[in-house]
Formats: C-alpha cells, structure tokens, sequence
C-alpha cells in the first residue's frame, strides 16, 4: 500500500511536457493539455484509449471552459469523482460512426469454389461474411464539426479491425485489402485505398490510425503495395493515373523523415528505422506511458522514453523485446527499456524495397519509365544496403541492426524472414537463400509450435513475443519461405501454412470469434499479454487465413 501511494504521488507531481515538446497533436482536448492529463491520471476508464475516443457534447472551447471552472471551483485540485462527473456531462461514447454494409458484398466470391476441402470452404465463406460485420462509414457530424471528435474524417466506408479499434488503421489493412479483393469487393478495397490517398493528401504521410491523437506516428509503409494488390486485380490504368503522384508522396516522407546514416566494415548505408520525434505520453495510452518512464528522472530521458514508446507503436509491434536494451548487454525484458530508434529492422527495410519495386511497376503502367526507372534504382540500392548490413551468412538469415553496438541483434523473430516474402535479396539464389532460411528456422526449434510461428522466443509479457503468433507474420514466413521454391522451405511452408488454418478454424469452432493473435503452443487458444484484452473481429486475421487458404487449398 505503502509503495502504491509513492507511485501516485509520484505519477502526480509529474508536471506536463514542456511547450517545445513535440506533442501528439494539436487539439487541446484530445492530445494535449491539463483536461487530457488530469482525466487520463485518475484512471477513469480501464482502458486509456476509451477517454479519448468519446466525442464531445459541446464544442471543444465549451468543452474547456467547463474544464476551467471546474478546476476554479476545485482550486485546482478536484476528486476523482468530480473529474468522473466532468466526463459524463461533457463526453458521450456514441455519434462517430454508422454501421456499413459494403454495397459490392458477395456471399460466395468465385474462388470458394475451387476449394474441394468442405471443412475449410465452409470456413472461409465463414470469413468473407464477417466483411458485413465490421463494415463502417464516418457520420456527417464529424465532417460537421470535427474538433468535438479525436477521428479523422475519411470519404468512405470501410472495414475496421475490430475490438477495440474502431477505426482505420494503416499495416492492418494491406491484409484486409487483400482478404477484400479475394472477395471480389474491388469497390470496397478502392474506397479503403482512397481514404489514405487522402490523408497523404492532407498530413503528408498516412497516421498509424485515423484518429488525430495518431497524427505522431505512422506504421508500416505498405500502402504502395496495396495499391499494387488494386492494380493488379483490377488493372484500372486510370485510377492510377489519378493517384500515382499521392502514393509517391507518402513513400518520399518516410525517405525524407525516417532514414538513418549506418556505418559497417567502415562504409555508410542509407537504411530506415521507426522514429517518432512526439516526447509526450500516448493520448490512448497516457497512464500506462507515464508509468513506464516514470523512472527518468532527467526530463530529457523521460521525452526520449516516450519518444522510443511511441517508435515501437509505429512499429506495428507494441510492444516487443525486440525493442527491449540495457547499457551494458544491449538486452532488456521490460518497457522501460524500449529504444526503438536504435533499431534498424529488417522488415521496414523489406516494405519499403518492395514498395520502390512496385512504384517503378506503377509508373511503367502509366507510361513513364524515367520514373519507372528511379525508383526501380531506388529499389536495388535498398537491396543492396539490406544485404550488406543485415545479412548474417553464417546464420543464413537477415538480422535487425543495433546502431549504438553497431553490430546485429542475433534474436529470432518471423521479421527475420521479410526480406524473402518481399524478394528483396538476389532471386537468382532464391533456393539457396531458401534453403538456408529454412535451415535457420529448423535450427531455432521453430518445427515444434503447433499453433503457429512464435512472434519471438522471449516471454516477455508483451503481446508481440512469445508465446503469441500474429497473423501478419505467419504470412511473411509462410509465403517467404514458399516463393523460394526450396525444397525443404516449401515443406516448412506447406505445413505452417495448414498449422494456422487449422488453428483459426479450432479457435473460430470453440468460440465462434476470429481473434488478433494466436497461443503457438495451444493451437486456436487466444492470444495473450500487452496493454489491452485480446480483441476480436479480426480484420487482418481474416485477410491472412482467406489468402493462405487461396495459395495452399485452392483446386489448380
């Protein structure tokens, strides 16, 4: 009890970031200022995120002016209960969003057919009716007045993770998309890419959700390969035309805002790493951060400790020992270790080699080969830097890079895989690269997890470790490992591939959910650890499921 208090005493004497702090956002309501601060400190919700996704009654200056008295009336000093009954007469958790029903739905897209497994047919047109319940559109309100609401306007409907995330969010919806155009909802998948054209074409770059408390950080830079998904499926020349210019741009913010100078063997790469410059608490997360970095007392190190939490939300992996150091080994199992910054990863690397790849396929479509060219130059230049830097041939595998040891982190993690699922390495070795990939992954014990591929071999507590599988990465190693043509990679690919199907379909059988992350120990058990409940919906889990069961189920 006695050490509880210290902690509260201390959280509360924690004074606000400093005005030349790079904050969250601009709104004083829902990024910054005393209001965020003294509703987030006491706790009022369980989860963080629920405080900053209500909407406001009245307009945000109403909404600080009835701040402001109450904090006269209180001298400054008000109770919980007060600041409880603050929230409820100012904030309401409803007006938002609408329930959407994608006009383009189709009930049994062509390629259920072609899957003679009746088990696994009836489970993906399971999957591709779950589109109908995560369907939504912004209400006309928010476009009204868009100060009473933390989301981000967007023109049109759209499909949302689930759970708690209740709005768009960046790297899920590359897979989305994919599970999308699979089931032949072009129209859907076109409006969803629309959407972040016009966040590019309002903030410069696309934020790691559409909600304004996000507009510090983006997330993996994958929406050039979604476009390319589009294109390839529908070949619509004259919609490229239209947007080509707004995808080059977010791909030029992060060469302009997310490259970093690495030194190895006394030569200089250009390579990327995840770097929010924002040194304040997460709005959605605002207890839980300062709690992390309430042990810097320098106020330097306490903005570096955020700054390096809010990088490894950009990550897409918040949170993970994958970003985990101390001084002396460059290892950490807790939070407040986090240095993302340090980190050159191999999967952003691979994003963004494939996605200059696919802007040079783009700008040949339309015609334009000098652009074609560069960025195609841009592409083999990255590649090169990735194999030089990040390439362990004695392990036969690619490794993230730490830049303060200037050596690499010899950690497994399903990243290490990205270079192959984006063919960023020298496909005239494809077998060979695959063999090795394969060996590394046989050696790591990898083969004995049944429920999937472990995001890490570390437990953690973080939810982007041991003993959870997400999604997205088992489609990385998955389809890496296949499109080697090895063989003993495409056994390891074939047989992780139905591993997950199989764990998916248990866990949908025992619960009727599909859920964000995986056990890989009790095949189809949930997912645990991190800052919030296991969510379920799942976006980016159906997208992977229904695109793994199109490459490794389908009739040829």
């Amino acid at each position: 009890m006695k050490r509880l208090t210290i902690v509260l005493v201390a959280l509360f004497s924690y004074g606000i970031a400093k005005p030349e702090t790079l904050q969250s956002c601009d709104s004083p309501v829902y990024c910054q200022g005393d209001l965020l601060d003294t509703v987030q400190r006491f706790q009022i919700f369980r989860d963080s995120k629920t405080f900053v996704d209500m909407s406001q009654v009245n307009s945000a200056n109403k909404t600080l002016d009835n701040f402001e008295k109450l904090m006269n009336n209180t001298n400054n000093k008000p109770t919980k209960e007060e600041v409880e009954t603050f929230v409820e007469e100012n904030f309401v958790s409803k007006g938002e969003l609408e329930d959407w029903t994608p006009p383009d739905f189709k009930s049994n897209p062509a390629f259920l057919k072609s899957i003679d497994d009746l088990v696994v047919r009836h489970f993906a047109k399971m999957l591709v009716s779950i589109w109908l319940d995560l369907g939504r559109k912004v209400k006309s309100e928010v476009n009204e007045d868009p100060d009473k609401y933390s989301l981000i306007p967007l023109p049109n409907g759209f499909i949302v993770p689930g759970g708690r995330f209740q709005e768009v969010y960046y790297w899920d919806s590359y897979w989305i998309i994919k599970g999308l155009l699979l089931s032949e909802m072009t129209d859907t998948a076109r409006g969803m890419l629309e959407n972040f054209l016009s966040l590019v074409e309002r903030y410069g770059f696309i934020p790691n959700g559409s909600r304004v408390y996000y507009l510090n950080r983006s997330q993996p830079p994958l929406l050039a390969l979604m476009v390319g998904l589009y294109i390839e499926n529908t070949n619509d020349v004259h919609w490229l035309r239209q947007y080509i210019d707004v995808v080059e741009k977010e791909l030029k913010w992060w060469l302009s805002n997310r490259v970093i100078d690495v030194e190895k063997d006394g030569v200089n790469y250009t390579l990327a790493h995840y770097a929010s410059e924002s040194g304040t608490p997460r709005p959605e997360s605002y207890f839980e951060d300062i709690s992390t970095c309430l042990s810097f007392e320098d106020q330097v190190d306490k903005e570096n400790c955020y700054k390096d939490i809010k990088s490894g939300a950009e990550s897409g992996w918040d949170f993970s020992t994958r970003w985990f150091f101390d001084a002396e080994s460059g290892t950490n199992t807790n939070l407040t270790g986090i240095q993302t910054r340090r980190v050159v990863p191999v999967d952003l690397n691979s994003y963004l080699c494939k996605a200059f790849k696919v802007m040079a396929q783009l700008y040949t479509r339309i015609g334009n080969d000098k652009k074609s060219y560069e960025w195609q130059k841009k592409s083999s230049s990255w590649q090169k830097s990735i194999e030089r830097v990040l390439y362990d041939k004695e392990d036969g595998i690619w490794h993230d890079y730490d830049t303060v040891l200037s050596k690499p982190r010899k950690l497994f993690f399903p990243s290490n895989f990205a270079p192959l699922y984006c063919d960023c390495y020298d496909t005239a070795f494809r077998k060979k690269y695959g063999s090795r990939a394969a060996k590394y992954f046989v050696d790591q014990g990898i083969n004995e997890y049944q429920g999937g591929i472990p995001t890490s071999l570390k437990q953690g507590g973080e939810q982007w470790d041991m003993p959870n599988a997400w999604p997205p990465l088992q489609e990385m190693v998955i389809l890496g490992l296949k499109n080697t043509g090895d063989s003993e990679a495409l056994k390891i690919s074939e047989n992780f591939a139905k591993r997950w199907v199989d764990a998916n379909i248990i866990g949908y059988i025992n619960s009727k959910k599909m859920y964000e992350k995986y056990d890989t120990i009790n095949s189809g058990r949930y997912g645990e650890g991190g800052e919030y409940n296991v969510q379920d919906g799942f976006g980016w889990t159906n997208g992977v499921a229904l695109s793994i069961i199109d490459i490794f189920y389908r009739r040829c």
